[in-house]
């Protein structure tokens, strides 16, 4: 590839989720990035690269858990000088697989630091990784909501503002890499890990990860988290798609965070792509990673993906595989040490290029270098008393779970009058902390591996009840009854089959239980006496999550009949449904609830926020991130799909009520852009015309107006979040170069001409605006793509 594309000025301009004040044009340019290894790093690694041995640099391109150097829950330096006498390149997950507090944590990784340079002849600290997506996943850290509800939020900026804080709470604790964000484009349901993505969008999702990132990462590399985005390429589905849709929609996360935010992991998957592991792909790391995206930075394994394989792990397997990973270029191997620790012996039988091997570990190197590990004056971690919930923090929390809550339905009850004061709170999510706390969250992660028990209150977690009752004032009344359970016992189990992280196939099924009476009856006796039902339904950490099987994708269980049974009685019934995906709701349950939210895993202020929105202190303001499907089909599901498959949606992408009411007016747009001169502009007035304060997530869209199977009947161009007091009107402009408007094709990336429709709007289906804009010029090709985002300012 021709490396001067990349300094041609054709790149990008970032600010979806910035509002700006200023009226600007766009500067496409391509953002600078730090180069991962300059000549300052570089002679830091040269140097210590001469002076290991071929066992200790091996040792820095592979992890180790701390279960397999605890003992009695305490650092064993007996097991650490027989399983790790070189050093080590990563301590696994060694937050979440432990049942310690902010200050044992923190020792813990200040013992494990003091053994790796006081008596290893490299002296060599460790990057100790953890899982972020939620916040730090560690005890007593802030949980907040899983990915997909944040999705909802439509406001990747406040993201930026929590991974402030986990940068924050991780370095604390010397953690300085973060297995997170997960940025796959998942469009369906089933997939048991959809939860940690951001939905099926890959403008959506793009925005979120780019902030994320820098959030996490801060200005100074040496004081943040370094992220890494999974999994390269395809997880979750989108290794079915054709070249074109992988290029243009599910590399593009990856794309924007490596080239917007200067991301230097990735992670692979489990996952394979023309019959070829991921791991062991060299088309996904050479070609595409290093060749197309420039990549400079390292690439590591999924946990176990390297040795992963439903065939027995021989000698020779391992060994295999451990040239094939490193030959394609994975440069760690996690979570633990298996194949990698092969290599000095397999180079010496020629097995595998040393050539590839000194790369690999002088990534690994660089990687600490650029973190601070090698500083004369480094910080591997705070000293005194650590604080991982802090009450700013958990703001923060509340802030993202409020946003994340869509309201699919309102026929008037919401918010909650007087008339309505004698509540009736039931089902199995009601008094649940498990109905707030997703996979790869600390809670779920230690309980499914560790089967560890979870305190709710290490950090405090609110349970809906427990907003409800902070909540309500005279004249509500809450009684509450749990009246049904979760799911029977036969749809659901744990996914030993598939290939993915061995720990899986050693699990029993993880029991998530509640000392609430399950009581039929009394749950319709209070239901009876009440004047509005609130059933709290859907799923919990065994429903969802990686490993996780269930049959369907309904209301588990006897849910479903259980809240007909509750439209049956007359009574209004308020629905939340809280869980990992969005599950398909019977038509019976859609036309008779009075309202429905989708509450997702809302985190740990999620029952403070779900109660606020019921009672009307805050106004609902989540957009769907996803297709809300009207049925259990596996086939997959995407607005970007156009109208062949509407009639499978429910509800659809960019959907979600207020309590308050906007309208929007077309002020100024550009009829006609010129390629590579000029920038359509488009303004529009958006007016609360209700009589709540609320927020408005405004959308463009975009559709060609000619027949064409090179581009989506519909894409998401822009967006952005307005807050409105009643009555308040602002003028929101988007601004985008014509250039966003190429498509890839048979390996170049081509602009297009002729009259495209610009639509703007409260969901993908409720446009408020269709302005068409004729595009000329000279159609061009070239390597890359060339434009990601638009831009936007709020007058």
């Amino acid at each position: 590839m021709n490396k001067l594309l990349f300094f041609l000025p054709v790149f990008i301009f970032f600010s979806c989720s910035e509002k700006s004040s200023g009226d600007g044009d766009i500067d496409i340019s391509f953002e600078n990035r730090t180069c991962f290894v300059d000549d300052s790093v570089r002679a830091i690694v040269d140097s210590v690269y001469n002076s290991l041995t071929p066992d200790e640099r091996a040792a820095q391109i592979h992890g180790i858990r701390p279960a397999l150097i605890v003992e009695n829950g305490k650092l064993s330096l007996e097991k650490c000088r027989k399983l790790i006498p070189y050093g080590v390149g990563h301590i696994s997950q060694f937050a979440c697989m432990q049942d310690l507090k902010e200050n044992e944590l923190r020792d813990f990784t200040a013992d494990l630091q003091a053994y790796l340079l006081n008596e290893t002849r490299s002296k060599i600290p460790a990057i100790f990784h953890e899982e972020a997506i939620t916040g730090f996943a560690a005890k007593s850290a802030t949980v907040f909501p899983q990915q997909l509800g944040v999705a909802c939020t439509w406001n990747p900026s406040l993201v930026r503002e929590k991974n402030e804080t986990v940068r924050e709470a991780m370095r604390s604790c010397g953690s300085t890499m973060a297995l997170s964000p997960m940025v796959d484009v998942i469009r369906t349901q089933h997939f048991n890990r959809v939860e940690e993505s951001y939905g099926e969008d890959a403008y959506l999702s793009s925005a979120f990860a780019v902030d994320f990132v820098k959030g996490l990462q801060g200005d100074d590399f040496t004081k943040g988290v370094a992220a890494c985005s999974k999994h390269f390429l395809g997880y979750g589905g989108g290794s079915n798609n054709t070249t074109k849709v992988l290029m243009e929609e599910i590399l593009m996360p990856h794309e924007a965070a490596i080239r917007c935010a200067n991301l230097k992991t990735v992670m692979t998957g489990y996952h394979k792509y023309n019959g070829v592991n991921a791991v062991t792909s060299s088309y996904f790391i050479k070609d595409i990673l290093r060749n197309y995206l420039d990549f400079d930075g390292v690439m590591v394994s999924d946990y176990f993906a390297i040795v992963s394989s439903k065939k027995k792990n021989t000698p020779d397997y391992v060994t295999e595989r451990a040239v094939q990973a490193l030959s394609a270029g994975t440069d760690i191997e996690l979570c633990d040490g298996i194949a990698y620790p092969e290599l000095p012996k397999l180079i010496q039988e020629g097995k595998v290029s040393e050539e590839d091997f000194e790369k690999a570990v002088k990534r690994s190197l660089a990687l600490k270098v650029r973190l601070g590990l090698f500083s004369p004056n480094r910080k591997l971690y705070d000293k005194g008393n650590i604080s991982l919930d802090k009450p700013e923090w958990r703001k923060i929390a509340y802030e993202l779970a409020s946003q994340s809550v869509v309201l699919l339905k309102n026929n008037g009850i919401l918010p909650l009058k007087e008339n309505h004061s004698k509540i009736a709170l039931v089902g199995p999510n009601a008094n649940s902390f498990w109905a707030m706390t997703g996979d790869y969250t600390y809670q779920s992660m230690h309980a499914f591996f560790q089967g560890g028990k979870i305190d709710p209150n290490s950090p405090k977690i609110y349970t809906l009840k427990e907003g409800l009752e902070r909540n309500i004032k005279s004249p509500f009344v809450l009684s509450y009854e749990k009246g049904c359970d979760w799911s029977s016992n036969d749809e659901w189990g744990i996914d030993k089959k598939a290939d993915g992280d061995s720990r899986i196939a050693n699990l029993q099924k993880m029991l998530v239980g509640s000392s609430d009476r399950v009581d039929r009856k009394a749950a319709f006796d209070i239901c009876n006496k009440s004047d509005v039902i609130i059933a709290a339904m859907g799923e919990n950490a065994t429903l969802c999550g990686e490993g996780r099987i269930r049959k369907g994708i309904r209301l588990p269980g006897d849910q479903e009949k259980f809240v007909e049974d509750l439209i049956s009685t007359g009574k209004p019934v308020i629905l939340v449904v809280f869980g990992g995906r969005a599950q398909v709701l019977s038509e019976k349950i859609r036309n008779g609830a009075m309202a429905i939210l989708s509450a997702w895993y809302p985190g740990e202020e999620g029952g403070n926020a779900v109660a606020d929105i019921i009672m009307g202190k805050k106004s609902p303001s989540g957009k769907l991130c996803v297709s809300y499907p009207s049925d259990e089909s596996r086939e997959p599901l995407c607005y970007n799909y156009g109208e062949p498959v509407s009639e499978r949606v429910a509800y659809p992408f960019g959907h979600g009520l207020s309590y308050s009411n906007f309208k929007y007016t077309l002020k100024d747009c550009t009829q006609k852009a010129e390629l590579g001169n000029d920038i359509i502009r488009i303004a529009v007035e958006i007016t609360n015309d209700g009589d709540y304060d609320a927020s408005e997530v405004v959308q463009l869209y975009v559709s060609p107006d000619f027949e064409t199977d090179k581009f989506r009947p519909i894409q998401l161009k822009g967006f952005t979040r307005v807050d409105l007091m009643k009555k308040e009107s602002k003028v929101i402009t988007f601004k985008l170069k014509p250039e966003m408007m190429e498509y890839y094709d048979d390996g170049k990336w081509v602009t297009e001409l002729g009259i495209f429709i610009f639509k703007i709007g409260s969901s993908s289906v409720d446009i408020r605006c269709n302005i068409p804009v004729s595009i000329v010029g000279e159609k061009s090709l070239t390597d890359n793509r060339r434009v990601i985002f638009s831009s936007v300012t709020i007058k």
